[in-house]
């Protein structure tokens, strides 16, 4: 049973944050190699939900230890069915999609083993190299930012 792991023998749920200037900017980290998966790739935050936790809390946890700041709001956007297949690994997660206001000039990178660049970007400037998942989670908070 120890082996069993959210999202691979199971469905996991997490929570989604596409962390926001409240002024059309969209904070996006690069992936680094030590990621579980899609290396090199911009993403938005996202974390597992742990046992007991709200969905917020997770937000506020998650922001907090990904980009060292505040959510000073949340909003909620859409709940997803994630499928995935990477690597010829197939993955199940259930992905509580939020927008999460932030103070551009408290952001950092809090997780350097996990992503190696972070910046900010209008929505008609994102990055090329986009993780699979981001567009449909984007899509779904683009009326809240």
């Amino acid at each position: 049973m120890k082996n069993l792991r959210a999202g691979t023998h199971y469905p996991g749920v997490c929570v989604v944050f596409i962390c926001h200037d409240g002024m059309g900017r969209v904070l996006l980290h690069r992936r680094s190699a030590m990621c579980r998966d899609e290396h090199h790739l911009w993403d938005s935050g996202a974390g597992q939900l742990e046992l007991h936790e709200g969905f917020e809390a997770a937000v506020r946890r998650g922001v907090k230890e990904k980009y060292c700041c505040q959510a000073l709001r949340i909003d909620y956007a859409s709940t997803a069915n994630v499928l995935r297949k990477h690597e010829g690994v197939r993955s199940h997660w259930v992905a509580i999609v939020f927008a999460v206001l932030v103070d551009p000039t408290k952001v950092r990178i809090g997780e350097p083993d996990k992503m190696d660049a972070l910046d900010w970007f209008l929505s008609q400037a994102f990055p090329e190299h986009l993780h699979s998942k981001f567009a449909q989670h984007y899509n779904s908070v683009k009326h809240l930012l």
